[in-house]
This record gives structure tokens, C-alpha cells and sequence, in this order.
């Protein structure tokens, strides 16, 4: 997830229509890099239609006879598929949080669930005690295709692909949702956001994370917005292949890199997290929020 701490924090419908996403350009883009400019981004900057998606919409690459879909998640049952995904980072140890973001929520099992064709993450101002011997005013839950503990094997890990998520984020003032990729190393960057809202709902930000020849650390960010978010939900999606990254808001591009210094080559781990209080403590009106995940799906080149 962004931020320089963050990082630092890291090292410790079965119907698929595989249509023409990639050969869309973007009908909006405000893509701007932090200290960079940002590689062949495409579209005009400042649209500000508000034309959403719903959640049983899917795009994916093309062409489809190029690509094998791999991971695909309807959320269809009653219970988390745990063969695909555990509700904690890699260093899980009866919880876990990002503190390196000086997040505000334990993150724990009971804060996931399915039901209803979703995968719910909800955040509650509830007082947890975490293994870290910290209290946190907020607990929340995430998933991810990694280890259910640090010694442990991933789950999932990924190299180049196509990643998608249908996602509803919460209205609610002061949530941080994240729809992002983490090397299996554990050990960052580099870093993909495909998704996160920072300090709104109505403007996404799509971010590569690096380490550059002299081995700083450097970021690259595009936004897309302003749009309803929490209105519905919105299709985000990652083209990740050696030569570039796209990133896809409902369809459209939004944000391309092709400097291949910026492109990680190592494999990752999926997340989608719903963490409280960055870059501000919600509001004393705010007791709950939920992120909704209607599915998630992964294509690889065959």
C-alpha cells in the first residue's frame, strides 16, 4: 500500500467476457507522477463524467485466445475459500496491521465474510489488543493469497497477467480500501497499487512502487476521478507484463507505465484491504464501514 512506511513496514460468473479492454484508450486520465512524469499516459486530464459500472460487468485481455484465466472468485458461497486466500498479511501472528502507515485497525478472521455472491471487509471502532502488545481504536479485515504465517508457503503468487476486482467502497470519511499486488519476498519494493483511496471516495489512485539505480526508493502515480465510488461498484483492473503496466478503471485506461526500470519482474501476492485512518482518523460520527468485493479474477498468457 502507498507510502514511503508502508514499504518499510512490508519487510517485517464463471461467464467471461474476454472483450477488447486493451485496446480501449482512456476517455479520462489525470495521471501525475510524484517526483516523475508518468510514462505514455493516454486520454485527456480533468474529465469528469461520472458513467459507472456495476459489478456484473467484466472485461479482461485480449485477445482471448492468448490468455488462461487462473484465479477466479464469484465470493458464491458461504465461507472465505481458504485454499485461495487467508485474512492477513505474511506476518500474521493472531492478527496483523501495517504499521509502518501508522494505520489505526488490527486486522482479524471475524472481520471477513461471504455471503450474498460478496466478499465483505468491515472496519469497526472496536478497542483490539494486538500480539504486538499494541491497542488499536479500529478493527478491520483483508485477504490475501499469501501465508497464513511468516514460515509458511503463499497460497498464490503471481508474474505478469491481467488482474481484475469488482469493488464497492465505503462512503464512510477516514477508510483507506486497497485492491493491490506484494512480492511474495515479503520484502518491498516493489509494489503495485491497483486501487487505493487516500483521504477520498471520489478520486482512485493507481501507484508503481521501485527501487531506482541507487537504490532509492522512487513511485510513480496516476489518479482517475472525480467519480461516485461508493455508489456502486467499479471494475478495477492491472495489465502487468514485462514491457508495461496498465492500469483500468471500468474498462478504460487510466494510467500506463512502459520505463521497464519500473516494472517489477518478481512474484506477488494479490491483497484487498479495508484499513482505517489514513491519512486522518475517521470522523467521532463514524463507528463502521465496508468494503464489498464482488470478484476477483486473474488471467495469465498461455
Amino acid at each position: 500500500m502507498n507510502g514511503t512506511g508502508a514499504r518499510r513496514s512490508l519487510r517485517q460468473s464463471a461467464a467471461l467476457a474476454l472483450s477488447s479492454v486493451l485496446l480501449l484508450t482512456a476517455a479520462a486520465c489525470t495521471g501525475t507522477a510524484e517526483g516523475t512524469r508518468p510514462a505514455g499516459t493516454t486520454g485527456e486530464a480533468g474529465i469528469t463524467a461520472e458513467a459507472g459500472i456495476t459489478g456484473e460487468a467484466s472485461t479482461g485481455p485480449t485477445p482471448p485466445g492468448e490468455w488462461r484465466l487462473v484465479l477466479n472468485d464469484e465470493f458464491d458461497g458461504k465461507e472465505l475459500d481458504d485454499r485461495t486466500w487467508t485474512t492477513c498479511y505474511d506476518w500474521n501472528k493472531d492478527g496483523c496491521t501495517n504499521s509502518g502507515n501508522d494505520e489505526l485497525q488490527w486486522y482479524l478472521p471475524e472481520q471477513v465474510s461471504v455471503g450474498d455472491g460478496e466478499l465483505t471487509l468491515t472496519a469497526e471502532r472496536r478497542e483490539t489488543r494486538g500480539s504486538d502488545d499494541e491497542t488499536y481504536p479500529w478493527t478491520s479485515g483483508m485477504v490475501s493469497t499469501g501465508r497464513d504465517d511468516w514460515y509458511a508457503e503463499p497460497r498464490r503468487t503471481f508474474t505478469y497477467g491481467y488482474f481484475e476486482a469488482a469493488i464497492r467502497i465505503p462512503p464512510e470519511e477516514g477508510m483507506f480500501p486497497a485492491f493491490w499486488l506484494m512480492p511474495a519476498s515479503r520484502f518491498t519494493p516493489p509494489e503495485i497499487d491497483i486501487m487505493e483511496f487516500l483521504d477520498t471516495n471520489r478520486q482512485v489512485s493507481m501507484y508503481v512502487h521501485w527501487r531506482d539505480a541507487d537504490g532509492d526508493e522512487a513511485r510513480q502515480r496516476g489518479t482517475y476521478g472525480p467519480v461516485d465510488f461508493p455508489a456502486e461498484f467499479h471494475v478495477f483492473g492491472l495489465l502487468w507484463e514485462a514491457d508495461k503496466l496498465v492500469w483500468y478503471v471500468d474498462g478504460v485506461e487510466r494510467l500506463r507505465v512502459t520505463d521497464t526500470e519500473r516494472i517489477p519482474d518478481v512474484p506477488m501476492e494479490i491483497l484487498l484491504n479495508l484499513a482505517v485512518g489514513v491519512p486522518k482518523s475517521p470522523p467521532e460520527s463514524v463507528d463502521t464501514a465496508r468494503m464489498h468485493v464482488d470478484w476477483v479474477r486473474v488471467w495469465e498468457q498461455r
